[in-house]
């Protein structure tokens, strides 16, 4: 095909009258635009979801030093090997011992629950706003066991050291345990209950 031939050719989307924009711009549009923009946001949800349970388990921890600090301990009366009793039959450690464990599980649930709806709820729109409130909910449920844990574990390995080698008549503390297992919900009830309040808060008023 000569030279002449060639300047014959017609492009379709192409307008030789000296018109720009032949070329339709539909076709240069990338259709997967839309997934792209989903991706960012699935990352940030999932990305503050595991803050919001990792923070609240690290806040347990804390939680956990402070009850098996404070907590009042029953007194125990070596007896035999291996066995004691309570000194006082009406001694009120074991309720004090739940009534701290609630107190601290309270203020641990409004902190959580303050925080994260401040800066992660609200700062964000649609299913990561829920994703976020989920994650600080199970992760007020996985910090109030690991502050039931961590209290119970301070104090034990000298309870267990008492009852087995102290002679007769020794008195000694009681390991603490917490005896109304129901304060664990404590912690995420408040926690639901702050963010609760800051959706009703952020609705639009009519």
């Amino acid at each position: 095909m000569g030279i002449g031939d060639a300047r014959a050719v017609r492009f379709p989307d192409y307008d030789h009258a000296g018109k720009r924009g032949g070329i339709s711009p539909m076709a240069t549009e990338p259709v997967w635009s839309s997934e792209a923009d989903a991706r960012p946001s699935a990352r940030s949800a999932v990305a503050w979801f595991a803050a919001a349970v990792g923070g609240s388990a690290a806040l347990g921890l804390l939680g956990g030093l402070i009850w098996g600090e404070v907590a009042p301990r029953a007194l125990l009366q070596e007896i035999s090997t291996g066995t004691a009793e309570l000194m006082n039959a009406e001694t009120r450690a074991f309720i004090g011992a739940d009534a701290w464990f609630c107190g601290i599980a309270v203020v641990a649930g409004l902190i959580t629950g303050i925080i994260g709806y401040r800066f992660g709820v609200a700062r964000h729109s649609g299913g990561t706003r829920a994703v976020i409130a989920a994650g600080l909910i199970l992760g007020a449920v996985a910090g109030a066991f690991v502050m039931l844990w961590l209290g119970e574990q301070i104090g034990l390995s000298a309870y267990n050291q008492h009852l087995a080698s102290s002679a007769n008549g020794t008195v000694f503390p009681e390991s603490l345990a917490l005896g109304a297992r129901s304060a664990l919900a404590f912690w995420p009830m408040f926690t639901a209950i702050v963010i609760l309040v800051g959706e009703w808060g952020a609705r639009p008023s009519r």
